[in-house]
């Protein structure tokens, strides 16, 4: 049995969809963390059958956009003193900005050094449409 040590203060998201934690690290750019992150991916759930899970030592804040942009599901929750302090769930963002590029060669933001913004045009298939150009980009 793999056993990851408790965070005393930080941040656990939990209930990722297995695959996504990869994700949830390269978009959340922790990377660039000099603190300690875990990364468990597969764990079991009972609620889910398989579930990434992310540790991070001393952070007490990410980006909710994000995070709900790759995994509406997951759970941020934010430990003080080596207890629970607050529970959040993760919301499907209206506007992303930054966070994916749009994928036509003739919009704007291919040749000029715009944001890429992207809205939510449908939340049940989790679709989203270029500012600019009206392209459509799917999760």
């Amino acid at each position: 049995m793999l056993n990851i040590d408790s965070i005393e203060n930080g941040i656990v998201i939990d209930h990722i969809t297995a695959g996504r934690g990869m994700r949830v690290y390269e978009l959340l750019e922790l990377d660039r963390l000099d603190t300690c992150v875990a990364i468990i991916k597969n764990a079991k759930s009972e609620k889910f059958g398989k579930k990434d899970i992310i540790k991070i030592e001393g952070v007490t804040d990410i980006d909710l956009d994000v995070l709900g942009f790759i995994d509406d599901h997951a759970t941020v929750c934010t430990i003080r003193d080596g207890r629970l302090a607050e529970k959040k769930q993760p919301r499907l963002p209206q506007k992303l900005v930054n966070i994916v590029s749009c994928k036509n060669p003739r919009c704007i933001t291919s040749v000029e050094n715009v944001d890429q913004v992207f809205y939510l045009c449908d939340e049940k298939a989790h679709r989203y449409r270029c500012r600019y150009c009206e392209q459509e980009y799917r999760k």
